[in-house]
């Protein structure tokens, strides 16, 4: 198959996958009887990065996890600069700073802990079990502090139909699949015959089209009237990122990047997140979903002139 051909249907399978495995999972957790507060922390968080981890895993086993973490790393600037920047710019966003004060300091030290292992030019496996470790510890905080907590996330992005429930669940993942080994194969396909790295690759395309589900999730809560809800599942899906996503690829497979690739993805992952604490009012403005996506095709041209 083409290329090119692949990797576009691989795009829209993880965005189709991506946005059933979202409703699917937030479903059965409802089911489950899963407190809402930790639906909102982890589960949907989890399910929006779903595209993510199919492609860290189909990369890594095909021996390219460069993929992997361009796709992280890139999804994370993607998910702030791009897709919350639109939400903003649309209106602005009301969000207590109590809302996120769990999240968004793990979000800022998640490219910070990155970097410092990059440092020798290589995520080994002890690496990528050092962030694995450190994520269990983020989510056993986040589900004991959401037990505490409700969360509107249940309501604005489940499926409450027992068998649409199931259903949903089943069609997205073999979407995820499919989309996984389409979108690595086409990527691949492409970096092969242009001479374009891998990590470029993930960190553009594949990671525009990994986060389609975190951007159906802010448009729906925006609509919905929950703008707590599309900002800790982005907050959450960037966690799920850079530490659980990145971390699977490295102990598949150990990864080598070119130092200065890292430190541009790192950096802009830091900055766009400082970018969107709330003020004291708890409300984010309008003109800073403008400057966010400054930065974002600011991202783009750096990126992109590293591989001139």
């Amino acid at each position: 198959m083409n290329e090119y051909l692949a990797l576009l249907l691989g795009v829209v399978c993880a965005g189709v996958g991506g946005e059933l495995f979202v409703r699917g999972a937030v479903g059965l957790g409802h089911w489950a009887r899963i407190s809402p507060g930790i639906i909102g922390a982890t589960v949907a968080a989890f399910a929006t990065s779903s595209p993510e981890l199919s492609v860290a895993i189909n990369s890594a086993v095909a021996g390219t996890p460069q993929i992997a973490l361009g796709d992280a790393l890139g999804s994370n600037v993607v998910n702030v600069a791009l897709i919350l920047a639109l939400a903003l710019v649309i209106s602005g966003i009301q969000s207590p700073r109590d809302s996120v004060k769990r999240d968004f300091p793990v979000a800022l030290l998640a490219p910070v802990i990155t970097g410092v292992l990059f440092l020798d030019g290589e995520l080994s496996r002890v690496d990528g079990l050092l962030m694995l470790a450190a994520f269990a510890v983020w989510l056993i905080a986040a589900v004991v502090e959401a037990r505490k907590q409700r969360s509107a996330a249940d309501a604005v992005l489940g499926e409450h139909r027992f068998g649409l429930v199931v259903l949903s669940c089943i069609i997205g993942l073999a979407f995820l699949v499919a989309a996984g080994n389409l979108i690595v194969a086409g990527a691949k396909g492409i970096a092969i015959s242009f001479g374009i790295d891998e990590f470029i690759i993930g960190a553009t395309i594949v990671a525009i089209g990994t986060s389609a589900p975190e951007l159906a999730t802010a448009v729906v809560a925006k609509l919905r009237g929950h703008d707590e809800v599309g900002l800790g599942t982005i907050l959450g899906s960037n966690i799920f990122n850079g530490m659980l996503v990145v971390a699977v690829a490295a102990i598949i497979h150990p990864i080598t990047v070119a130092w200065r690739d890292v430190a541009v993805a790192l950096v802009f992952g830091f900055v766009v997140v400082v970018f969107i604490y709330p003020s004291r009012t708890g409300f984010i403005e309008r003109r800073r979903g403008v400057l966010l996506l400054v930065l974002y095709a600011t991202w783009l041209a750096t990126i992109l002139q590293q591989q001139a």
